[in-house]
């Protein structure tokens, strides 16, 4: 009975083991891809993999004036040819300058998430329009459903073009400021996309509506052809800058809002099950708000990457870092809190106003953020890189 009760115990502990090394099957090496400085620091940098016998990354990111609210200038590139190892200085991309509208408003694409489309050969980076009165003072009106296309074999990027959308949704009501900014999509095997999108639909309030958009791209133009679910949450800023991922023959949405963060998923990448806040397999609040959280699949396994409270955290503007990385339970819709593990540490800075996620290969995946120093801590800020090895 003593033996029975020892090899029990020695069982259970074996298993907390087992759980507790499954999430640290992977390890995470940061370094540095860039550093600005003074009023111009690098922001909302992400990146894309263009495959091939010496496969190239591209990393967009955008000068950012951070004495105002959303200072954003010109988008610039770096590039490494060495999977990581060396990156280029940054090269200012001409033609997504910021610039100035004969109407006397400056005009800029901005959050962007550059992906590659293997159907057309091309980088297809989706974002939004930001418009600036005056040059000097944000006009939300102004914010569309913004890309750019980058051709590889030419070296050349377009200008910034944007998505025509239809008069109305399907409850009739206006598509007003769209954009697809700080977001993942989902490119199909036939080469369409699904563009998780965020929009208004009542002019007196600003409650965001998140909807997933199926588009085709012919390499040069981004067409929409239709969209599923409309989630909306009528108080602060509704529901927006969505991420979707497919796994195991399924989608799933995660979406921002101002007190939280919120779940769904679906059959079709299109239309989904009724969305729920995002908890801990405990039942506890993940405690993400305001903030985007994004997908990282490897192998069999569903992860998401987020920042939350109780992290020792409440110096840093809206709990922005750090940024942590755990399993996701897909049929309870909960993250594992025992797999939760940090990707990028708190160091004075916001790391959670723009990070991306890039598939290298089976065994490696990268996390890109941009830091914002709080606000007296230093006068640079660092586009950071995280590997992550299994």
């Amino acid at each position: 009975m003593r033996f029975a009760r020892l090899s029990a115990l020695i069982l259970c502990l074996v298993s907390l083991c087992c759980a507790a090394d499954a999430s640290a099957t992977y390890r995470i090496e940061v370094s540095t891809i860039l550093t600005g400085r003074g009023r111009q620091l690098y922001t909302q940098s992400r990146a894309a993999l263009i495959p091939g016998r010496n496969p190239r990354v591209i990393l967009t990111t955008q000068e950012t004036d951070p004495t105002g609210s959303h200072g954003y200038k010109d988008m610039f590139m770096v590039e490494s040819v060495d999977l990581g190892r060396s990156w280029s200085a940054p090269a200012r991309i001409d033609s997504l300058r910021r610039s100035r509208m004969p109407e006397g408003h400056d005009f800029v694409i901005g959050d962007v998430c550059p992906q590659w489309h293997a159907a057309t050969q091309r980088v297809l980076a989706t974002g939004k329009t930001f418009g600036f009165r005056g040059g000097t003072t944000e006009d939300r009106g102004f914010e569309r459903v913004s890309y750019a296309v980058f051709d590889p074999r030419a070296n050349l990027w377009s200008g910034l073009l944007l998505l025509d959308l239809p008069a109305a949704d399907h409850e009739g009501k206006p598509f007003l400021e769209p954009n697809a900014g700080c977001h993942q999509r989902v490119d199909l095997p036939n080469g369409e996309i699904l563009l998780p999108i965020r929009y208004r639909k009542d002019p007196k309030v600003r409650h965001y509506t998140t909807m997933v958009a199926r588009c085709r791209f012919d390499g040069a133009t981004l067409t929409y052809i239709e969209h599923g679910s409309e989630f909306m949450i009528p108080r602060e800023r509704g529901l927006y800058e969505p991420s979707v991922t497919a796994f195991g023959g399924r989608y799933f949405l995660t979406m921002r809002a101002d007190h939280s963060a919120f779940v769904a998923r679906g059959k079709d990448g299109l239309n989904y099950e009724p969305f729920i806040e995002w908890r801990f397999d405990d039942g506890a609040v993940l405690g993400s708000y305001n903030t985007q959280q994004h997908w990282l699949v490897q192998g069999g396994t569903l992860y998401l990457l987020y920042t939350r409270r109780g992290a020792n955290n409440d110096h840093v503007m809206r709990h922005r870092a750090p940024i942590f990385m755990a399993e996701v339970d897909a049929e309870r819709l909960v993250v594992r809190r025992a797999t939760e593990r940090v990707v990028f540490a708190e160091e004075n800075a916001d790391l959670g106003a723009g990070f991306g996620v890039l598939d290298v290969s089976d065994r490696e995946k990268w996390v890109i953020t941009s830091e914002i120093p709080t606000k007296g801590s230093r006068d640079y800020n660092r586009v950071l890189l995280a590997r992550l090895m299994w």
